[in-house]
């Protein structure tokens, strides 16, 4: 597959601070990555050094095969959607897209194509003649992606553009952007602290801390397999439920303990030899947990401690072996504070992580 934009040992330095330090990436072409990470991760950073916002202190960015590392943002062919929709206040819908183009002497005719095009992906034809008091933010969003969509590039940014709207709104256009790739097959970078967002809309995750890409990989796999403790940690919500215990033997096979209980790891596949007295977290997510019904080999017991009626689904919190648990159950079943009941884990859906090191075992 070919490559849409190469990142190599890229290093950016704000004075004597590292924000990002020998960073390599490859996107593919037509793909849509997702730089995930809470705020100041350097993931907004690393895409305004792709974008010439920054100027970086090492290293080389190529897009389309092309060295850009030094060139302007506007012959680097991008497009950039900001958090911020700054359209012109004073000119209307189709004149903020214009703009940009009649700036780069674009002809008429094309400016005219390009406009016709993006306003009917993006479903603005009606609002071409208002201004952007007369527009909601969700229009304001949709107009910010056409002013990049006429730019006609094989790149764009986007930088957290959805923060600033509305649940409901941000869920539209999640859709609508995904939607807008699937129509395009153009290659897509963008940034979020959202994890909804991100598993919705990636080809590809790069979970980011410290300036760090702890993770590059398929939604799945990302929520699936967890690399270290930190991306299982970051990704779900609620998160993954973490026990911390030890690796210890029973009937001649690997079995984790913790305060004076022990679990079968049967079905976990473990990327190495699991050996008896190394300190581990095991995590296991809320729906991985049975309660009550379809239990399986392995029984534990466990206490209710809070409900949480969630529509569709129910969050149970459990007391443990000595642990608070969350539990994801079908919204039609209940269960009062203080019940008892019986559960089991999934352990072929389990992740099982070294205590010091925090990599997955």
């Amino acid at each position: 597959m070919t490559s849409s934009v190469s990142i190599k040992d890229l290093s950016l330095n704000f004075g004597s601070v590292a924000v990002l330090e020998n960073l390599n990436l490859e996107i593919n072409d037509g793909e849509f990555l997702v730089l995930l990470g809470s705020s100041g991760c350097g993931k907004s950073t690393l895409l305004n050094c792709i974008a010439g916002l920054l100027d970086v202190s090492a290293g080389q960015i190529f897009i389309k095969g092309k060295n850009v590392t030094w060139e302007e943002p506007k012959d680097r062919g991008i497009g950039m959607v900001f958090q911020s929709y700054a359209l012109y206040p004073q000119m209307s819908v189709e004149k903020n897209l214009s703009f940009g183009l009649k700036v780069a002497g674009v002809p008429q005719p094309e400016i005219d194509k390009r406009i016709a095009r993006a306003s009917e992906i993006l479903q603005i034809q009606s609002l071409l003649k208002r201004k952007p008091a007369a527009l909601s933010g969700g229009q304001r969003q949709r107009v910010a992606i056409g002013r990049a969509l006429v730019r006609d590039v094989d790149v764009f940014l986007f930088d957290e553009p959805l923060s600033n709207l509305d649940a409901k709104l941000r869920s539209e256009l999640r859709v609508e952007i995904k939607r807008l790739h699937q129509s395009l097959n153009n290659t897509m970078i963008y940034v979020t602290h959202d994890q909804i967002e991100a598993l919705t809309l990636a080809d590809r995750i790069a979970i980011m801390k410290s300036g760090i890409i702890q993770q590059l990989d398929d939604p799945t796999t990302i929520y699936n397999q967890p690399r270290n403790l930190f991306v299982a940690g970051f990704i779900g919500s609620p998160s993954m439920n973490f026990l911390h215990g030890e690796l210890v033997e029973k009937d001649g096979k690997p079995a984790f303990a913790t305060n004076g209980v022990t679990f079968s790891l049967d079905g976990y596949s473990a990327l190495e030899p699991l050996k008896p007295g190394r300190q581990v977290v095991l995590g296991v997510r809320p729906e991985h947990v049975k309660v009550n019904e379809n239990l399986g080999a392995e029984v534990h017991d466990a206490t209710v401690d809070i409900e949480e009626p969630m529509g569709a689904d129910n969050l149970l919190w459990l007391k443990h072996a000595g642990h608070t648990m969350s539990v994801r159950i079908n919204g039609s079943r209940r269960f009062k504070p203080g019940t008892p009941l019986k559960l089991s884990f999934d352990m072929g859906l389990a992740s099982l992580f070294d205590a010091k090191s925090e990599l997955r075992l």
